[in-house]
């Protein structure tokens, strides 16, 4: 062993034990072995910033940027929103329809990225049915590590193989290489779930007001009784109402009605309207009405207008354009003594009061003609933006309490048509070769800002920047152990360990191998390693590097035996209730049932010795 390959050893021990502490956070790490390692005199500092040139990186941040855009959007949520209809009651059916939507979306964008987003669904789903939160999140977490073996583009580990592969001169993997051996994995992940989960935690997620959170809108619907005043009529062709104003109509007057919004379509998808006395009906508008007086609903049996089905509770599945806030009457309000019918409370701010509680008690239907008293609550509804616009100077109230459903509101709701039409677009370039990937995610990204769906702003904020730096910290250690000879050395080691065996027993060590340095870095790190060392076993035995890259590309991936071995295994620690043992419990087994697949198909698939 040379003097430069023990430094670049001791360097490579320091990183490892430092990721492992996570003391300092990983990125730090990376960017003190950039610094350092040019001091040894084996690569120079510009090779070790070579890394920042690399079209692979640009790649992977311009792929956080396209994800952003299907998030901003709601291409997510709205798999989300399809997943918690379509799943019902049902806990096995959850489990599967998660475990596959998860995967799909996590195979176009980053799987972090995809569990961050799933994980206030499952909470949502595991309040509505009863069930426990353990029992969803780690076929979550699962599924989304198990994106990583569907496409190229799916995670980092992928994209750093298939660079070594380019750079030791080989043609890059395709965009669909690894979906041969994801799709089973996917299948079998999802049966080893379903019989998996009775080992999981089964502790019931707290009501938000026993956990003393924010309330959610679905907790005002059952406190202040709302589930059964949702209406929603359609105008028809021919209706004698089309061209005329809701003024004439006064259907607050005749009949108590509040009109909550006006969905009309649009080009892309349903607009949906403030009502005003001004408003003008067409054909084809769906108006959603608050009827506090069920029993008044034969009032509205108007010519042309066609009563249509419920929807979820209360408008919930409009939480994105309809929303509600509790607010509080100060002191020197405006409203104190007066109804709100008298204070023109929705003409002053949009918004219709459906809801008035005289300190814990909750007044009956006829609430527009109740007189407001100092410290009295109003539940309003109305969209978003007048709720945000609410100030004691103008309407006389303050905002209490906002639900929960804030923090989840789309910055560009109408726009995921355009968001999805511009993923096809980078698959198809990907897919067909035209440009390089690179190119593909890059003309994606302008696509995406020209149409709106990501600002400047917005794309610079989601890059995982750590993400980047360790990528590119860890880059000058293949070119530092392939120039003094580490490389050859590990694949020597390998060969010595494995003489005599068949191809598949090396592909099984290097599985294992890869798949426990796991345990320790983060498997971008992991592949970074062993690329090199897979590709100069191949050499060594004559034989295709395709096979050898594949097999470290799906270890790397195989991250479920720890909480610490991937961001997605930590992110639904906590949700989930987990212990450590409990990913060891689970993930182990299946960990092993992953190698067993990826050594018995990469071989069958890519052939070693081709002919």
């Amino acid at each position: 062993m040379t003097l430069e390959l023990g430094m670049i050893l001791a360097f490579l021990a320091a990183a490892v034990v430092m990721f492992a502490m996570n003391k300092p956070r990983m990125d730090a790490v990376s960017l003190i072995m950039l610094t350092l390692m040019p001091l040894t005199g084996v690569i120079t500092m510009g090779e070790a910033l070579a890394g920042f040139s690399d079209p692979n990186i640009v790649l992977i941040a311009a792929l956080f940027v396209i994800g952003d855009g299907l998030v901003r959007t709601g291409v997510a949520q709205r798999l989300g929103d399809w997943l918690t209809v379509t799943a019902g009651n049902s806990e096995t059916r959850m489990i599967a329809l998660l475990m596959v939507v998860v995967a799909g979306l996590g195979s176009m964008m980053s799987s972090t990225a995809v569990t961050a987003i799933f994980i206030p669904v499952a909470l949502r789903i595991a309040h509505q049915t009863g069930s426990s939160p353990g029992r969803l999140m780690m076929p979550l977490s699962t599924a989304a590590l198990i994106s990583g073996m569907l496409t190229l583009v799916a995670t980092a580990p992928n994209l750093v193989v298939n660079s070594e592969l380019i750079r030791q001169g080989h043609t890059g993997l395709s965009f669909f290489s690894l979906t041969p051996f994801g799709v089973p994995v996917l299948f079998l992940g999802i049966v080893y779930m379903l019989i998996a989960r009775r080992w999981l935690p089964a502790v019931p997620v707290k009501d938000a007001a026993e956990a003393g959170e924010a309330p959610g809108i679905a907790n005002w619907i059952e406190e202040y009784r709302l589930a059964d005043r949702e209406r929603r009529f359609r105008v028809a062709e021919g209706s004698s109402l089309i061209g005329r104003h809701l003024s004439e109509l006064d259907l607050r007057a005749t009949a108590g009605v509040n009109i909550i919004a006006i969905e009309r379509s649009g080009r892309v998808g349903a607009n949906l309207l403030h009502p005003t006395p001004q408003t003008e009906l067409r054909v084809g508008d769906t108006i959603l009405v608050d009827l506090p007086d069920p029993e008044a609903a034969e009032l509205l049996a108007l010519p042309g207008l066609e009563p249509l089905p419920l929807g979820s509770a209360y408008f919930n599945d409009l939480t994105q354009e309809i929303g509600m806030a509790e607010v509080i009457i100060p002191t020197d309000s405006s409203l104190v003594g007066k109804s709100l019918e008298e204070a023109k409370f929705r003409t002053r701010t949009g918004l219709t009061v459906i809801g008035v509680k005289h300190g814990r008690i909750a007044v009956g239907r006829c609430i527009t003609q109740e007189r407001l008293s100092t410290g009295d609550t109003l539940l309003v509804v109305g969209r978003w933006k007048d709720i945000k616009r609410i100030r004691p100077d103008d309407s006389g109230v303050l905002i209490l309490r906002l639900p929960t459903e804030v923090q989840e509101l789309l910055p560009v709701p109408g726009k995921a048509a355009y968001a999805v039409g511009c993923l096809l677009l980078v698959i198809g370039l990907m897919v067909s070769g035209v440009v390089p990937n690179v190119q593909a995610a890059l003309i994606g990204c302008l696509l995406m800002g020209a149409f709106g769906c990501v600002t400047l702003e917005s794309a610079y904020r989601c890059v995982s920047w750590k993400t980047i730096v360790l990528i590119v910290g860890m880059l000058p250690f293949s070119i530092a152990l392939q120039r003094t000879g580490g490389v050859e050395l590990a694949a020597d080691a390998l060969m010595s360990i494995t003489s005599g065996a068949g191809p598949r027993v090396v592909l099984m060590c290097l599985f294992i191998i890869t798949a426990c340095l796991g345990l320790f870095i983060s498997n971008t790190a992991t592949a970074v390693l062993m690329a090199p060392v897979a590709l100069a076993v191949s050499y060594d035995l004559h034989a295709s590097p395709y096979p050898f890259a594949m097999i470290v590309a799906l270890a790397a991936s195989t991250a479920f035996m720890t909480p610490v071995s991937s961001p997605v295994n930590t992110l639904v620690v906590t949700p989930g209730n987990y212990k450590f043992g409990d990913f060891v419990k689970i993930g182990t087994p299946f960990s092993i049932v992953v190698m067993i697949i990826a050594v018995l198909l990469v071989p069958v698939l890519l052939p070693v010795f081709p002919k």
